[in-house]
């Protein structure tokens, strides 16, 4: 066979083959990969940096506008507030105050503002015993009642501490109580738990002695 014969063949071969192929492709011969499931997205809520709400402390660092904590706007320092309560012994709150939602303590224990506010500063706390502190010092009021938390949350263990766990490497700041857990109602509601790891590549069926063993 001469080299054109060759040629020519060889260019036969390659055409066919070719061809073969596009109707392959065309046809759907060999069926098309299975689509990957898409990976669910993790709610932002899980990896949301900031806290469940802003403070009267966090305003007061931030140098915010904190008009809405001068109780002596509207309240006479010369009259001291009175609390009233219903026949079931249940505070009732003035019209100013109704946005707050009054559930700190089982059975209504705490029903009492004066059990955290000062009746004769209403600009600052009083803990069990008595003493008076500044609104940013709340953790020291809650530690009154609440003391394995405030341990636990002066470790680092509860709650959002931000910056550097080596003090050598900087600062670090750890945030109060009411900058997660409203005051007036401090439990938290339920929520899901944070969606586990997903695999982003489909796992390899193991064989039946593998899965014996495991």
């Amino acid at each position: 066979m001469n080299s054109r014969s060759k040629t020519s063949t060889v260019l036969v071969v390659l055409t066919l083959g070719f061809c073969f192929l596009a109707c392959s492709f065309l046809l759907n011969l060999w069926g098309h990969p299975a689509l990957r499931a898409p990976v669910p997205l993790v709610d932002l809520a899980f990896i949301e940096p900031s806290t469940a709400r802003l403070s009267a402390a966090d305003l007061i660092k931030a140098k915010a506008d904190t008009s809405n904590f001068e109780c002596y706007t509207c309240h006479d320092k010369k009259n001291p507030v009175k609390i009233k309560y219903d026949t079931n012994e249940m505070i009732i709150l003035p019209t100013e105050h109704q946005d707050l939602k009054m559930g700190h303590g089982r059975h209504n224990r705490n029903n009492n503002c004066f059990n955290c506010h000062n009746e004769k500063n209403l600009e600052s706390l009083q803990t069990r015993d008595g003493r008076e502190l500044k609104i940013e010092e709340s953790p020291q009021l809650c530690g009154s009642c609440h003391g394995p938390t405030f341990r636990d949350w002066e470790a680092g263990v509860h709650g959002r501490v931000s910056g550097y766990w080596n003090r050598a490497m900087g600062g670090f700041e750890r945030k109060t109580c009411p900058s997660c857990h409203d005051p007036h109602s401090p439990k938290f509601p339920p929520r899901k738990p944070a969606p586990g790891p997903h695999a982003l590549h489909t796992a390899v069926a193991s064989s039946p002695a593998e899965q014996e063993h495991h």
